[in-house]
């Protein structure tokens, strides 16, 4: 997920200094970390170590791409933090576009995936293409990721994806409230009419839920432990 938003911040950092679509230079470059994650990660054992390396090669790629763009420095900083009103109309095009293709290909590997995810040797045993849907699943990764950095930036691009997910995990196990809620937990819609990058939101937001999901589930635990251990009436 990092190694993707790093790669992702390298491509769009790329189409800045060659004045090109920075949406679709930030999906080629989550694309090929995705491709580069599935060559030299092939093995879980060395999955770990291909991530700590496409991290710093793609931030150094980015900031390289930065050094060399001599036009807008506004431009430079937003693909760090973002804002979400920088956002115009012909990047509004990728997005959508992209967040369709997002959206369709999960809902048609909904079910396929959820079952994979569960229990993926029982999965694998009923038929299920545990190992393409794996791969799928990364290059939709890869795509929210490109997303992702245009809202909120590639430096906390793993905050939007993971932490208001991890928060709605200790409140729901429910596969279709835990997806909705995520998007509720995120407070991206707060800063449309602030001047503060959403970067702020995002994170402040989310790790609150998060701590006070995290509580709830502790004493929701204790108190079910102490039913389960309270001395049963003869």
């Amino acid at each position: 997920m990092h190694g993707i938003s790093e790669l992702s911040f390298a491509g769009a950092s790329a189409a800045l200094l060659l004045e090109t679509n920075v949406v679709a230079g930030s999906i080629v470059g989550s694309l090929v970390a995705v491709g580069a994650i599935g060559v030299l990660g092939a093995r879980a054992r060395d999955r770990n170590s291909a991530i700590g390396i496409l991290m710093p090669f793609g931030l150094g790629l980015g900031v390289l791409f930065l050094a060399l763009y001599k036009v807008r420095a506004a431009n430079k900083f937003g693909l760090l933090t973002s804002q979400i009103v920088a956002v115009d109309t012909p990047q509004m095009t990728w997005l959508l576009s992209t967040s369709a293709v997002v959206l369709v290909a999960l809902v048609v590997m909904w079910r396929p995936l959820s079952f994979a995810s569960a229990d993926p040797d029982v999965a694998e045993a009923r038929g299920a293409p545990v190992r393409g849907l794996s791969f799928a699943f990364v290059i939709v990764l890869g795509l929210a990721v490109a997303l992702s950095v245009q809202v909120v930036g590639a430096l906390l691009a793993l905050t939007l994806v993971v932490t208001p997910a991890a928060a709605v995990a200790r409140a729901t196990a429910s596969p279709v409230l835990l997806p909705l809620l995520s998007i509720v937990f995120g407070g991206i819609l707060l800063a449309l009419g602030s001047n503060i990058p959403i970067s702020p939101y995002v994170t402040t937001i989310s790790f609150t839920i998060y701590a006070v999901c995290r509580l709830v589930g502790k004493y929701r635990t204790r108190r079910l432990g102490a039913r389960r251990t309270a001395p049963q009436p003869a």
